[in-house]
């Protein structure tokens, strides 16, 4: 197939960049002949998306929209394989070009602000369906900012885009969570496997002289960093060793962050944090071999994750409040604990920290658990159940005669 993968930046982002980084190669290295074609090269400061020889590469801003919008059409699409773009008029007319297939990595049209979050009276997700009632609730239960300019902008745009996902030939997500979400607007997606590469880890759990403990994701306010540190006192407290936390990122919350972690470490001996600013995903890896748990303390109902099966490639279990999409890669018990979220809580998230690490047999189980559960998540796998949709959406416009 001529499989056109579209995204709004060649560089390597966040995990949607990163699946798209990995996601290239296997399609061309599986005999497809594949295009990139993306809005932005930005920012300059993140590694940019390399694609392998053959891989046809148009950035938007180099040419123009006119001359990419030619050179996808002239290269004639079998399929076009949405990830995410800026400019909903430019949207439109790939949806005219050729047959579409949208990955639903995030909130798309069914949020205002994107954070499916209600932060006021207390910080709970939010199960409603979008539309003109969110602007009621908005202001007062702290979706977003506190501009009525800016709610009503971000509406539209919302509102814009869910027209623009009932255009698409298919949709296809990495969890039951994100398929429900969509259901309730109305529109049907496939969930697919999520390709982690996985590294075999047969390595002797021997006893910890101390609790290494990783957080790895943007920081800011719904990703729940300032819970994890508020959470560390009652592990330190339940552990009677030293607890090493490592946070890996950067973002808006990073120095509210730093304040509380000196405050955490100035009250709690042995514990210590370390802040190490944005990580590569080779480099996120690499912590990952060094942690015997991975926090994923996000507030808000994320999508589904991905750290949760990279960590479990490196045998790492994992410590989450029990939201979104994360359910689908940490079954309690399993592959780790899962903590309340209704609300989300220090002291719950400290208890699933625990539950983890407390008894070397269990945690055991635990690490075993987690490197059968990245298994799920092969790039094999994942490019089965996706070609599938592919073609079928391409089969289906040919069969109806508009290719």
């Amino acid at each position: 197939m001529r499989i056109a993968v579209v995204n709004w930046s060649s560089r390597r982002v966040g995990g949607v960049e990163e699946y798209v980084s990995i996601l290239i190669p296997a399609l061309h290295h599986a005999g497809h002949d594949v295009m990139f074609w993306h809005e932005l090269d930005v920012p300059s400061d993140r590694q940019r998306i390399e694609v392998p020889p053959g891989v046809i590469d148009i950035c938007v801003a180099d040419t123009g929209v006119e001359p990419a919008l030619a050179s996808l059409r002239n290269w004639k699409p079998d399929v076009i394989y949405m990830q995410g773009i800026r400019d909903l008029d430019v949207e439109r007319q790939l949806l005219d070009l050729a047959p579409a297939v949208y990955f639903l990595h995030t909130y798309t049209g069914t949020c205002i602000s994107g954070g499916k979050t209600f932060t006021r009276p207390t910080v709970v997700p939010c199960d409603r369906a979008f539309g003109w009632p969110c602007l009621v609730h908005y202001l007062p239960h702290g979706c977003g900012g506190l501009s009525p300019i800016t709610m009503w902008r971000h509406y539209q745009l919302q509102s814009r885009r869910l027209e623009n996902l009932r255009r698409y030939k298919g949709r296809v997500t990495h969890s039951a969570h994100m398929q429900a979400e969509m259901a309730k607007h109305g529109i049907d997606a496939r969930v697919i496997a999520y390709p982690v590469h996985v590294r075999a880890d047969t390595s002797a759990y021997s006893a910890m002289d101390s609790w290494r403990l990783l957080f790895a994701g943007r920081m800011e306010r719904l990703k729940g960093g300032a819970c994890l540190l508020d959470a560390l006192p009652a592990v330190a407290a339940a552990g009677q060793r030293p607890i090493r936390v490592t946070l890996a990122g950067d973002g808006p919350e990073r120095q509210h962050w730093d304040a509380r972690a000196r405050e955490v470490m100035a009250a709690t001996p042995h514990v210590n944090v370390e802040f190490v600013g944005w990580v590569s995903q080779d480099g996120v890896g690499m912590l990952l071999s060094h942690a015997d748990l991975l926090v994923v303390p996000s507030l808000w109902p994320e999508p589904f994750g991905s750290v949760g099966p990279a960590a479990g490639q490196h045998g790492v279990p994992a410590a989450a409040f029990d939201v979104g999409g994360i359910s689908q890669w940490l079954r309690e018990g399993v592959s780790g604990h899962l903590a309340p979220a209704t609300p989300p809580t220090a002291e719950g998230l400290a208890g699933a920290i625990i539950r983890c690490l407390q008894d070397p047999a269990h945690y055991t189980l635990l690490r075993k658990g987690a490197l059968q559960m990245s298994a799920r998540f092969t790039m094999e796998q994942h490019l089965q159940e996706l070609l599938s949709v592919l073609k079928a959406c391409a089969d289906r416009e040919e069969a109806n005669g508009r290719r």
